[in-house]
């Protein structure tokens, strides 16, 4: 039929990515053995920017939709997008559970925005969602108003060297408690942690890959390098 669309796998193209339409095709190179190989949860959100920000940081990525997905990678992005969708789609596709118990075996995660929400031990409200788990906060949704109230600033991130970083905050959330003695406060805005560590995890209130400043990425990529023993970026093998 006249203007019909053919999925272009049936030509044996693979499928568009939501959103390559406007920005362009993904990088898709050959796999580098000497590289980590870390997937993004390509469930919903900003998936694309991620994917980006980490092939610029020397990583292969990978889009996670499976179990057998999260088995194969060395470290997992959950991005910034709507955290009770995200959270209703990991337990509608049975990808819960696997994720929680390679979080509880040290897969490094970095988690952004909702991300931050989803990593969570705890949240702020009485309403309860399916949560990732691992990171010993309390975390409040919506903490600094709504989508008109979001905002572009600088800060500083401890261990980020080159002055401070370029961020979004598009209803971001940020953590009301730290409820553990082992996680780190890397960042504050406003008198509340926005940027926290505990062990391989990661999760920041904000979303770093619409910004260009692929710092944090970078410092994460490093992260999984070294937990899955690979050696440094730009070290002669």
């Amino acid at each position: 039929m006249s203007g019909s669309f053919l999925p272009e796998r049936a030509s044996g193209r693979r499928s568009w990515t939501p959103g390559e339409r406007l920005t362009g095709r993904l990088p898709d190179p050959a796999p580098d053995p000497s590289a980590p190989t870390i997937g993004v949860l390509a469930l919903q959100g900003d998936v694309i920017e991620h994917v980006r920000a980490l092939h610029r940081c020397g990583a292969n990525v990978v889009q996670v939709r499976s179990a057998g997905d999260i088995a194969a990678v060395d470290g997992l992005v959950v991005p910034g997008g709507e955290s009770t969708t995200i959270g209703k789609l990991l337990e509608r596709f049975g990808l819960l559970h696997p994720l929680q118990e390679r979080i509880a075996g040290g897969l490094p995660v970095f988690g952004t925005c909702a991300g931050m929400i989803l990593l969570s031990d705890e949240l702020d409200q009485d309403r309860p969602q399916p949560l990732l788990g691992g990171l010993h906060v309390r975390t409040r949704r919506n903490a600094f108003g709504g989508q008109r109230d979001s905002f572009d600033t600088r800060i500083e991130v401890d261990g980020i060297d080159g002055g401070p970083i370029d961020v979004a905050f598009i209803r971001a959330p940020r953590v009301e408690a730290v409820l553990a003695d082992d996680v780190e406060v890397l960042a504050e805005v406003r008198g509340f942690p926005v940027v926290v560590r505990q062990g391989p995890l990661l999760a920041a209130a904000f979303h770093p890959e619409v910004t260009g400043d692929d710092r944090l990425h970078a410092a994460f990529v490093a992260t999984v390098r070294g937990a899955a023993g690979f050696a440094p970026s730009g070290t002669a093998t």
